[in-house]
């Protein structure tokens, strides 16, 4: 929905229903979406996030029926779509996702061409008044990243899809985003090395020729290109789980001039002193099909592990005063989820600022652990865990 004040466009994250291909999608779209803008009562069009896989997009790019289908169904329910997660290529319920989620990650052709066409399908299904965004993966899982090489082949395929945008806005007048999302455990991770790959990477004068050279425009062409079709996702919950300073890290973005596209809207696990006996009970968190990185902040500094489970192996075989912070969504309304603290404060910090001074067009709640959350933490249906969550950052942002 379009919030008023200039806060931009909220909705939540399809990636919490199934959507493994388009039936599932188109589906999960039907049941749900028009559920939760009864349910909240809202009047008028209703925003939609809709996760697109590779098998979900290649349907829709070999289909002009499907897509003219698509188009029709939001038309007559006022649904309008002004984001696309094209994070995850394939499976992501059902089944072990873990880091096979980055995969193709961002030095493939496939994800360059996955990407474009997420693009052009967004060109036919949103309205013309929306200039959508696309959310992706953070370029690379960072053990694969062994040289100098790859982080060229990732950047130069960056700037093939904005390239592409580019073109593709003189061609039909739509301007679609592309939107990176640091994610722990990737390239891009943390908000400093996020500002320092746009600064040397992507700003710099070699980043700004080589995308000159991709799209064959003019230098000057270029530089506003890198900023008006390239930009990140702001994950709050991601941030949070690294100890970051959300206010800080936002305020960092803001100084360098890099856009932020779409602001997330998540809540991380939180346990301020860990202990022995806390173990047993978070340990229930580790029976998931996704990553849960996590980070110990001790008096020796903070210590970065890939799986929660890791991480309280870690702390069991040498015991310290320890902050426990993992990447397990937890839902947003929530400062406590059973007997853990949760990083709503976090959720709280970004929307006051973005009250006092939008930061982004685009927002979105992403919490898609529903089906992974130990089943006595569930209040009500999934219809009711997503509008309390809607509710929630409504009452916030006042």
């Amino acid at each position: 929905m379009k919030l008023p004040n200039n806060l931009g466009h909220l909705t939540y994250s399809t990636l919490v229903h199934a959507g493994d291909d388009w039936s599932q999608m188109r589906a999960s779209l039907e049941e749900f979406v028009p559920e939760v803008k009864d349910r909240l009562g809202v009047k008028g069009k209703f925003g939609v996030s809709l996760r697109l896989s590779g098998e979900s997009a290649k349907t829709l790019t070999g289909s002009a029926n499907e897509r003219a289908s698509l188009k029709k169904y939001l038309d007559e329910n006022e649904l309008y779509v002004f984001t696309i997660n094209a994070f995850p290529f394939g499976p992501f319920k059902g089944q072990r996702v873990m880091e096979q989620v980055y995969e193709p990650d961002w030095t493939t052709q496939e994800r360059v061409n996955y990407t474009k066409s997420i693009a052009d399908i967004l060109v036919e299904i949103t309205d013309p008044d929306i200039s959508p965004s696309i959310q992706t993966a953070p370029l690379a899982f960072t053990p694969n990243v062994v040289d100098e090489n790859y982080i060229a082949k990732f950047t130069r395929s960056v700037f093939e899809v904005v390239a592409h945008l580019y073109h593709l806005e003189l061609k039909t007048g739509r301007r679609v985003k592309l939107s990176l999302e640091p994610e722990p455990a990737c390239y891009l991770e943390t908000t400093d090395e996020t500002v320092t790959f746009f600064k040397e990477r992507i700003y710099s004068e070699l980043g700004i020729k080589e995308l000159a050279q991709v799209a064959g425009i003019a230098l000057s062409e270029a530089e506003g290109a890198a900023k008006r079709y390239l930009g990140i996702v702001f994950d709050i919950g991601h941030q949070s789980v690294g100890f970051e300073v959300i206010p800080d890290s936002l305020a960092k973005l803001v100084t360098a001039g890099i856009p932020i596209f779409k602001l997330q809207e998540a809540a991380a696990l939180w346990v301020e002193d860990l202990t022995i006996g806390k173990v047993p009970e978070l340990r229930r968190f580790t029976e998931t099909i996704y990553l849960s990185q996590t980070c110990l902040n001790t008096d020796s500094g903070i210590v970065k592990y890939l799986n929660l489970g890791e991480a309280l192996d870690a702390f069991e075989q040498a015991p310290t005063k320890t902050e426990l912070r993992t990447h397990f969504h937890v839902p947003v309304f929530l400062e406590e989820i059973g007997p853990f603290k949760t990083t709503r404060f976090a959720v709280q910090q970004a929307l006051a600022m973005h009250k006092a001074q939008p930061l982004s067009d685009h927002l979105e709640i992403e919490t898609y652990t529903w089906d992974v959350l130990p089943e006595e933490l569930k209040t009500g249906d999934i219809v009711d865990y997503v509008t309390r969550e809607l509710e929630f950052v409504m009452k916030e942002l006042g």
